[in-house]
């Protein structure tokens, strides 16, 4: 009889070994097929009507693809690469749910979706996950980790709930997985996921020019500026706690993520070009200060979805009571003098003037290599400003020095070494990044400054007292179904998931 119990407490725990593996693996029990275990949908080919639209952009299943993200807006965007070896927007998915507030993820729990820059790799893919499917964005990053910041299990995935996850509808996941599914299959090493808290538009950086988070989204926008200028994958480094984009020591080193930046090596026309975008962007912003733009911070209740969701009925949406409630837009009050109407022309003025300086020295670069297709460096949504007659000033004037923006916010530079010719940086080891015209070495000037004739910085910084807290945030209200693996980051009481079993 000792025996016979001891057999049985064995084949019990064994029994609840096999139940709790499948429950951290996100197994969807009957819709499981065959014997393997695998889910048939995350096998599903492309739609014939999917094939078709690659077609006609000129690109193929097997071709990489990218992803950006957009939390404000609330859309996903997935870009494939062409024959030419640049990217083209594939489509655009409206997302049916984020969580939080804008702003980048800090800590487990906070309900936050993360902003940055992101590499998804095959082993990040889920097809046994509880939310239709999914897969791992990467959080946290290099970035991430040296600031502290903590949580795990961030997801793209399907059921329209979410805690701190990029939630879309289950045919959006589905033919999202698929196309990742198809370029892992054909060789791309790993995706590059950039994700921002809004457009990187002269209008939203206008309205939310004195948000806490602002010297973060002008890095994170620089990157941006970089993928709209060469439609190329953007190399990604961490120094002096900061992101670097398309760039790499000169020494040929491995940057310190902690340690003051290096001189750089970076494709100087590129870099033109990028300089040029900002400044013509900072015009803009002035200007748009100049017609009286307020500036405001945008609070959630907890986060929010596209439009076209808007009065849909679906079932498994995490917390309606939060979207109804909708985002609030509250004045952020300023001490100081506000800047004058001469005062903000002269300013856009002198940004219209590093705009046009940089674009004719990125001109001559491309005439001295013979290329004859310039790179867009007309920002998204801008009004195309006609050039000003100014002087020609050596280096561009951000308006982050105009309006107090935090200039210890980007990398340090160092004085340059010769010019001398490197490889393009690579952001995570096998990264398929094009290649790139040579580089040249220069100091790392992400937001190279120049002198104004006066000076209004930290002059219109906002008072903390005035600062508007997020809103109350509760528990997702997961679907049923899914209770034992609730996604990412759901707050406390709720049980913490494992990695990747969403």
């Amino acid at each position: 009889m000792p025996f016979r119990f001891s057999s049985l407490r064995r084949l019990a725990a064994i029994a609840a070994a096999v139940a709790l593996a499948a429950l951290l693996s996100g197994c969807v029990g009957e819709e499981d097929s065959g014997s393997d275990g695998l889910v048939d949908r995350a096998y599903a080919p492309l739609s014939p009507q999917m094939l078709a639209l690659m077609q006609a952009k000129g690109t193929s299943p097997q071709a990489p693809v990218l992803f950006r993200t957009y939390k404000k807006e609330a859309e996903f965007e997935v870009w494939k690469m062409r024959s030419d070896g640049r990217y083209a927007l594939l489509r655009t998915y409206p997302m049916c749910r984020w969580s939080g507030q804008l702003g980048p993820k800090k800590k487990q729990g906070d309900r936050q979706v993360p902003e940055g820059f992101y590499a998804i790799y095959p082993s990040q893919m889920n097809p046994h996950s509880n939310y239709y499917l999914s897969f791992n964005v990467g959080y946290p990053n290099l970035y991430d980790r040296v600031h502290g910041y903590s949580g795990d299990s961030i997801m793209v995935h399907g059921i329209c709930s979410s805690a701190g996850c990029f939630s879309m509808t289950n045919p959006e996941i589905g033919e999202i997985y698929t196309i990742a599914r198809e370029a892992f299959a054909a060789g791309q090493p790993e995706i590059q996921m950039q994700s921002m808290p809004f457009h990187m538009t002269a209008e939203n950086l206008a309205k939310y020019r004195f948000d806490p988070n602002v010297d973060f989204w002008r890095e994170l926008k620089n990157g941006a500026d970089n993928f709209e200028v060469t439609k190329h994958e953007v190399a990604v480094g961490v120094c002096n706690m900061h992101y670097v984009f398309n760039a790499k020591p000169s020494d040929g080193e491995s940057f310190d993520p902690t340690a003051p930046c290096p001189a750089l090596r970076r494709d100087e026309m590129v870099h033109d070009e990028v300089v040029a975008r900002e400044a013509r962007d900072d015009a803009r912003i002035a200007e748009l200060v100049g017609t009286g733009v307020a500036a405001v911070h945008t609070a959630y209740a907890d986060g929010g979805q596209n439009p076209v969701f808007k009065g849909a009925k679906i079932d498994d949406v995490s917390r309606p009571d939060a979207l109804a409630t909708g985002p609030v837009d509250v004045a952020i009050k300023r001490h100081g003098k506000a800047p004058t109407l001469i005062q903000l022309k002269a300013q856009r003025a002198k940004d219209l003037a590093a705009a046009i300086a940089a674009e004719k020295k990125a001109q001559a670069l491309r005439l001295a290599r013979g290329e004859t297709d310039p790179v867009d460096t007309q920002p998204t949504g801008s009004t195309g400003a006609p050039a000003v007659a100014a002087p020609t000033p050596q280096k561009p004037a951000p308006f982050s020095n105009f309006f107090g923006f935090n200039k210890s916010a980007q990398p340090a530079a160092t004085p340059a070494p010769a010019i001398a010719t490197a490889e393009p940086a690579q952001s995570q080891p096998g990264a398929p990044i094009p290649q790139q015209p040579a580089q040249t070495a220069s100091a790392p000037s992400a937001a190279p400054a120049a002198s104004h004739g006066f000076s209004l910085t930290n002059m219109f910084a906002p008072k903390p007292a005035q600062q508007t807290a997020p809103g109350p945030q509760a528990a997702s209200a997961v679907p049923s179904a899914v209770q034992s693996t609730a996604p990412a980051d759901a707050q406390s009481p709720a049980p913490v998931t494992p990695p990747n079993s969403q």
